[in-house]
């Protein structure tokens, strides 16, 4: 087995563990002190930027998971806002960016080796599911090495939001029988993906990706780059109607809320196998998800809206966020809030704005809110989550700037020590997003801890 070296990436996935090491208290005025329902980044760098995350648990479990990775070249961002339990937006946490950076067009890694090491890595490169290396025995330097590898497409974002929609529904076919309510689990799935100065945004459900743009006059504009598939949205219902002409059930209004079949307001997810497919219908001991009528065709989708933009000098910021923030804050007092204050904590800034305005249509200050347990508070707020990336576009045109950040979530990686990669005995390998392993065959520094890679077949 290889013993590998790396750089650890930043990551935001769930208060259990990964949530640990954030801030709770340390920026007084920022809001949120002592509100253990609540952890936030302050700001942390990336490849372009820097970014501010932030997020707060309301239901008995938190249904939200994010995440944000980040290399030499490309930065990601994905924020998934489960409904119905947390398994769908764990296992798109799990798996979206992993599906993505495996997809057609990343078949190809770097490597610099010498000869002996040749047969070991055509091993490793079986394992990971590699269709073609490059073997080179000239000193060729690292920097030379990382600059150019694979591309991004609305098409390889597609693919990978539909493998894992293929990949969840397996599970929920692998535990029906003896967990039935996981078909009526699902995930709002938003991804946002920096390469060079192209933005990639996808999105399945209600959150939102919001641009902060300064207009001819210098003012703060929001442009909404996502569009919401909810059905109290006229045109997605206009949408469902057509799609579904024989059904007068499609879209109802329920307690004054518009729902597709009276259950669910978003039109498209990952997961809610019951609403697209008929074997994972659920009996009248489901209620809440039983349908009527065997179901004759999805009713929801998992095909992403995707949308590709230039990003220009006049783009400053992004916010990432789920319906919860959207629910009290409109994008515009959102970027306006970004824009006037300081980056630090920005998120949890954001976060507190829009806590205290649902307190305030419900007469109950923040104060009081924070009190509250989970589950009792989601009747005051939803889990929110948010993640504000900020754009230096100085870092957009600089190679040598980024930091090299890794997928955490397919290796436990560590400080990074290239001392380990200095004699010619090492093999070098380089993927996308600035994931860098160097082999065993040159020991690494004393001081600097090692990991086992654990990638997965296929």
């Amino acid at each position: 087995m290889f013993s590998w070296l790396g750089k650890t990436a930043s990551s935001c996935l769930s208060p259990v563990g990964r949530y640990a090491p954030m801030n709770k208290d340390d920026e007084a005025g920022l809001g949120g002190e002592d509100d253990a329902l609540l952890w936030s980044k302050d700001l942390e760098k990336h490849s372009h930027g820097e970014f501010s995350f932030a997020v707060v648990q309301a239901n008995a479990v938190l249904e939200d998971q994010s995440q944000v990775e980040t290399g030499r070249h490309a930065t990601f961002v994905g924020v998934y806002d489960g409904h119905g339990g947390h398994e769908a937006s764990k296992y798109i946490s799990d798996h979206l960016f992993n599906n993505l950076i495996s997809e057609t067009s990343f078949p190809l890694l770097m490597i610099y080796c010498s000869f002996p090491e040749m047969m070991l890595l055509l091993e490793f490169g079986n394992l990971m599911g590699v269709s073609e290396f490059i073997f080179n025995y000239f000193p060729i330097e690292i920097s030379e090495l990382a600059r150019e590898n694979g591309a991004m497409s609305e098409d390889i974002l597609r693919s990978a939001f539909s493998e894992t929609e293929n990949g969840f529904l397996s599970l929920v076919r692998r535990a029906y029988a003896i967990r039935p309510v996981l078909a009526a689990i699902g995930s709002c799935c938003l991804v946002g993906v920096i390469w060079k100065r192209t933005l990639y945004v996808a999105n399945l459900g209600d959150s939102r990706a919001v641009m902060g743009c300064l207009d001819r006059s210098n003012k703060i504009v929001a442009e909404q780059l996502t569009k919401d598939h909810n059905a109290s949205m006229e045109e997605i219902r206009k949408e469902l109607r057509n799609l579904h002409p024989e059904d007068s059930q499609i879209v109802v209004m329920k307690q004054g809320v518009w729902r597709i079949k009276g259950i669910i307001q978003v039109s498209r997810s990952i997961g809610d196998a019951y609403l697209k497919r008929p074997e994972f219908a659920l009996d009248p001991s489901f209620p809440r998800f039983h349908l009527p009528e065997p179901l004759r065709r999805p009713v929801l989708r998992a095909d992403p809206s995707v949308v590709t933009r230039q990003i220009s000098p006049d783009d400053k910021f992004l916010i990432f966020a789920s319906d919860g923030l959207w629910e009290y804050l409109s994008n515009q007092e959102a970027v306006e809030i970004v824009h006037h204050n300081p980056r630090v904590g920005i998120a949890r800034r954001l976060l507190v704005s829009a806590l205290e305005k649902a307190g305030r249509t419900r007469q109950m200050p923040y104060n009081e809110i924070k009190k509250l347990d989970q589950g009792v508070r989601r009747h005051v707020h939803d889990d929110i989550t948010i993640v504000v990336v900020f754009i230096d576009h100085e870092l957009l045109d600089d190679e040598t700037a980024a930091p090299q950040l890794s997928v955490c979530e397919v290796c436990k990686i560590h400080q990074l020590n290239k001392r380990g990669a200095a004699a010619d005995s090492s093999a070098f390998i380089v993927l996308p997003f600035g994931l860098n392993f160097w082999s065993s065959g040159n020991a690494p520094s004393e001081n600097a801890p090692s990991f086992e890679f654990q990638g997965r077949k296929g």
